[in-house]
């Protein structure tokens, strides 16, 4: 935002989208404000600016009042909440106004304090608490939205890898896309994406939705610093701190594909494939000489299970929630264990049984979704796009330590999630 922008703004005076605060006032104060804007539609507090309009400026240091914002919206907010925070200096000289953006939440914020609640809404220029019923119709409308829709604050058309969405559009989709990086064929990339719930414009501005960011994304672990997964081998059977091989496997959560003879063709892994691979590496392969002197080499796992199981912890997982990376551990003993709190005799019976309800599980709709990139199908996509030459950007690199291979069992799990 620009001076001039502000002060715009400000000349609007307070409305159900801004709010004038000093910044004298106590973190509660502000935490309320804030609530107040995620359970509405979102909005933006201006520190430094009186309630008239007059421009007061910080008088905190700049970075201390970022502290203190941060603060006071994730330990007096519940669930915490994390704005968009900007300076916008010398509005008047020597005077600076801070500008505290939140956008509409995805759950019903509470205000805590002294070990209470306490449920505000936004209406028209006050902060408002909550009634019953608008505490019970709020709660009813946040259960009925998709996480993956998500706004992911701060990011862009640019956060996103025109190649993957290129292949998923031409190859998957069997559409044309905006074919250069005019301002006009920007546009038409936004209101392809928009239409196709891979952006959103319910925000100020168009920005990524979570799916958007983990299938498509050029640094996923910028925007969710928990998209990725952590792989480790180790050398026993238990977890200790030498490992055989440790890899942070970040990216994109599909691989990039190019049409050869037909066929598509791996250009760049994403994390499923380099998980997958993580545990080609180090896994053996066993040999059985058949009658008649036929070698049969086959895997200590099936290669379509490991796979299963680790879209699972990808696609299954929770990613609103504050987690570190999905889990791969490789064991060198016979066999692994199972998670905590589920039994053998859960895997009872046969998969008519475990499938009685429909044709399809939903691990294998989830499954699929994500082998075809994914994204939901278009509302009303625009018409007349001509195909892209995009730009290429390199997915970040991860490092790697190798040693001797283990026996190892297969541990995958979520933490966090």
């Amino acid at each position: 935002m620009t001076r001039s922008d502000l002060r715009r703004r400000i000349a609007n005076g307070e409305n159900s989208g801004v709010e004038f605060k000093r910044d004298d006032r106590r973190p509660r104060t502000l935490a309320k404000e804030l609530v107040a804007f995620a359970n509405f539609d979102g909005g933006q507090v201006l520190l430094g600016v009186d309630d008239d309009g007059s421009i007061e400026g910080l008088r905190r240091d700049p970075d201390e009042t970022e502290e203190w914002v941060m603060n006071a919206a994730r330990e007096k907010i519940r669930p915490s909440l994390i704005p968009h925070f900007q300076v916008v200096r010398d509005v008047e000289p020597g005077r600076h106004v801070a500008v505290i953006r939140v956008d509409k939440g995805w759950t019903v914020h509470a205000r805590y304090h002294n070990d209470e609640e306490e449920y505000y809404i936004r209406v028209g220029s006050e902060a408002r608490a909550m009634r019953h019923e608008e505490l019970e119709r709020a709660f009813q409308r946040r259960a009925g939205l998709r996480p993956e829709l998500r706004p992911v604050t701060g990011t862009s058309l640019e956060d996103l890898d025109r190649r993957r969405l290129r292949d998923y559009f031409t190859r998957i989709r069997g559409r044309d896309v905006p074919d250069s990086r005019t301002a006009e064929e920007e546009d038409r990339w936004r209101e392809l994406l928009v239409n196709t719930e891979i952006m959103t414009d319910e925000t100020e501005a168009a920005v990524c939705t979570v799916a958007s960011v983990l299938l498509f994304g050029t640094n996923p672990k910028r925007c969710l610093p928990q998209s990725g997964i952590m792989a480790v081998a180790y050398p026993g059977s238990e977890k200790e701190y030498a490992t055989v091989e440790r890899e942070d496997l970040r990216g994109a959560m599909v691989g990039l594909f190019s049409e050869t003879n037909g066929r598509p063709e791996l250009v760049d892994a994403g994390v499923v494939e380099q998980a997958m691979a993580f545990v080609r590496r180090n896994t053996r392969v066993r040999s059985e000489i058949e009658e008649g002197g036929r070698r049969i080499d086959e895997r200590e796992y099936p290669m379509e299970a490991v796979r299963e199981a680790i879209v699972n912890a990808l696609v299954h997982r929770d990613y609103l929630m504050d987690a570190t990376d999905v889990g791969l551990s490789l064991r060198g003993s016979d066999r692994g264990h199972l998670p905590r709190s589920v039994a053998e005799h859960d895997y009872a019976g046969t998969d008519e049984d475990r499938h009685a309800s429909g044709p399809e599980s939903a691990a294998q709709r989830h499954y699929e979704r994500l082998r075809l990139h994914g994204a939901p199908g278009p509302r009303r996509p625009p018409e007349n796009c001509e195909a892209d030459a995009g730009a290429e950007r390199d997915r970040p690199g991860s490092s790697r330590r190798r040693g001797p291979l283990p026996r190892p069992a297969l541990e995958g799990a979520e933490r966090g999630a």
